[in-house]
Parts: structure tokens; C-alpha cells; sequence
């Protein structure tokens, strides 16, 4: 392997999950990141060395971590964080920078959470799995985008059940139940100008406890969930057509291109021509 590299990825037509970047750095003696946000998961898992990993938490509060081989840190989505390596051990990492509508709820299956973003493995075997997945997709930088997109997602299985933090998952659950219902709702109607009470009375829910629902279920509000399905779907739209950008916003629920343009740009950090400008397929 080269001492760094750094790959971004095409990230075509994917939507439960998107693969935005990926590499692998043998770190020089305190080579530091940060501090910096990201606006994806950027997941690093350490090969060797060691090195400090410190990040706010949703109090603002610093939590400082001390690193080693086979454990590995998530960076979350306008996460405030800063790491760098060790002096006389510095780490080498593989990282992975990915995102989509199924992310967060992968990650919080796996247990790590915003206030505790540390990954360590139940045992040597389901790690060595997560590793090599991960390595599949660093090392092999030519592969045709469906094949890296297949190690990610067995990547995110082994990662899932190698965690010591994984949760367990339970069939069956009304819980389960009101989701799908939810998201299939989103996924009908999202181009209409529906909001948090229109699915909640599709599922004959009252609202705050529809929140509870997604909280427990997905980590986050459906308000949120809506919101970023709707700006991947103007992703999606962005890249593969030619639709002007108000077309584009009335298409995913926006009729005002103003707050279209205003809430695109808080997500994913760009305002939506820049955005296209820098990752319109050609």
C-alpha cells in the first residue's frame, strides 16, 4: 500500500447508502486532524499504532479517547472532533467516508452513538471480517462502482456484528410495524407538501408518539428523517438530469426554492448548483 492515499467515489445512483471517499494514511509522529466537522459518517479504523481521538458530544462537552490497533472511532455527521497520532507509535488507518438514508440507522444497530462514537469487537474473528471488508474496498481502488458498493455493505454487516456495543434487533415489534408504515408513506408522498402530522395520521398515530417511535427506532425525529430523504432524493435528481434546480426542488416536496436551497445547504453544506456543479455525472 502507498503511505496515503485517498480515493473519492463516483457515488452513483445509491440511496440507502452512499460512498463518498476512502483511503489509508501511515501517520507521521503526531500528525493531527482538526478541529474540523464532516458532513457524512467517517468511519476510521485503526491497523496499527495508536493515537488520541477527541469529540463534543450533544452537551458540547470534550471527550477524549485513547486509541489503539483494532478499535476504530465514527466521525457523526457537523460532529466538532480532532484526533492525531502518537509520538512514538503513530497509527496507520483505513477510513471510509459514507452516508444515505440507511446510515444512521446501521450505525446505531452497531451501538455507536453520537456521545460515544468508539468501536471495539466482541472477538478477534468478526473484527478480522470487518477489517478485511474494509480493506477490499481501500485496496482495490479500480473496481467498477457496484462491486466496492457490495464490500460496503457486507463491511457494514460485519462491522454491525463485530461491535461489542451492537444491539440487539427483535422481530415483529409494533415499533417495526409503524416504522415501515412511515417510510413507506415518505416514500410515496414525498413529493407532495406532506409534513410530521400527514404520516402520523396515516398511521393512525398521535404525533409525539410517533417521535418517540423513530427516536428509539432510527435515532432521529421524523421531521429529520423526511427532511434528508427529500435532499437525497434532490441529490439523486441533480446528478442524473437535467431539471433546473426549481423543478428539482418542487419535485421533492419544495415548492419554495428559497427554503429548498436554504435547507439543502445546512445538510449538506452547499448550495444546491455547487453541489451539481461539482457532482454532475457527465
Amino acid at each position: 500500500m502507498a503511505k496515503h492515499f485517498c480515493k473519492i467515489f463516483p457515488n452513483e445512483n445509491f440511496v440507502d447508502l452512499s460512498l463518498y471517499q476512502f483511503g489509508y494514511e501511515e501517520c507521521d509522529p503526531l500528525h493531527s486532524f482538526g478541529p474540523a466537522t464532516r458532513n457524512h459518517f467517517l468511519f476510521h479504523y485503526i491497523l496499527s499504532g495508536r493515537g488520541r481521538f477527541e469529540a463534543r458530544d450533544d452537551r458540547d462537552r470534550l471527550n477524549t479517547y485513547h486509541l489503539e490497533a483494532g478499535q476504530g472511532f465514527l466521525i457523526w455527521p457537523r460532529q466538532h472532533t480532532f484526533y492525531i497520532a502518537d509520538e512514538r507509535k503513530p497509527w496507520v488507518y483505513a477510513w471510509v467516508e459514507f452516508d444515505g438514508l440507511k446510515a444512521r440507522e446501521l450505525m446505531t444497530r452497531a451501538g455507536l452513538t453520537f456521545n460515544y462514537p468508539i468501536y471495539t469487537s466482541k472477538n478477534s474473528e468478526d473484527r478480522e471480517k470487518m477489517k478485511d471488508e474494509l480493506l477490499a474496498i481501500v485496496r482495490d481502488k479500480n473496481s467498477l462502482p457496484l462491486s466496492t458498493m457490495g464490500h460496503l455493505y457486507l463491511f457494514m454487516s460485519a462491522f454491525i456484528a463485530s461491535s461489542s456495543l451492537r444491539k440487539k434487533v427483535t422481530g415483529g415489534s409494533l415499533r417495526d410495524f409503524y416504522i415501515r408504515e412511515s417510510l413507506s408513506f415518505i416514500e410515496q408522498r414525498y413529493q407532495d407538501e406532506i409534513g410530521v402530522e400527514d404520516i402520523a395520521a396515516f398511521c393512525n398515530l398521535d404525533r409525539s408518539y410517533l417521535g418517540k417511535v423513530f427516536k428509539s427506532v432510527l435515532d432521529t425525529s421524523p421531521r429529520d428523517f423526511l427532511i434528508r430523504f427529500r435532499i437525497n432524493k434532490s441529490c439523486e435528481l441533480m446528478k442524473i438530469t437535467n431539471r433546473t434546480i426549481s423543478e428539482v426542488s418542487a419535485m421533492v416536496g419544495y415548492p419554495n426554492q428559497f427554503n429548498f436551497s436554504r435547507t439543502f445547504k445546512s445538510i449538506m453544506g452547499k448550495c444546491p448548483r455547487n453541489w451539481r456543479n461539482e457532482n454532475k455525472m457527465q
